[in-house]
């Protein structure tokens, strides 16, 4: 049986997961989700309060994975970051980033600061 997009995900972000940490981010949740959506990893790197958003990509069939994070994503990400925030106020503290791994084959890119926020 093949796995589901879920599952494939899961490994994935275990995978993004243990690239950050090995590459100096202290990973504090994974999985964040609300009714405004889902944010895979939320990380502490510095200064910094990372949001995190893992896209993998098996083929380039639909693109490569980072070009899947449009304004549209970005703007969900956005507003459950915004959300983690008003219900972590300990986090208030922290400059805010977003970041994007992008995993196609055995190659992990990781954009720190891909995107600004967007409303």
């Amino acid at each position: 049986m093949l796995p589901n997009n879920r599952e494939v995900g899961s490994q994935y972000e275990e995978i993004a997961v243990t690239f950050l940490s090995e590459n100096g981010m202290n990973i504090l949740y994974r999985n964040f989700r609300c009714k405004q959506g889902e944010i895979d990893i939320i990380g502490e790197n510095g200064e910094c309060l990372v949001f995190v958003e893992v896209k993998y990509r098996s083929s380039r069939q639909v693109g490569m994975p980072e070009e899947a994070v449009g304004i549209t994503k970005q703007k969900k990400i956005c507003r459950v970051a915004e959300f983690f925030l008003y219900t972590h106020p300990q986090y208030s503290k922290y400059m805010v980033r977003y970041d994007v791994v992008a995993i196609y084959g055995r190659d992990i890119r990781w954009y720190p600061g891909a995107f600004e926020h967007v409303r």
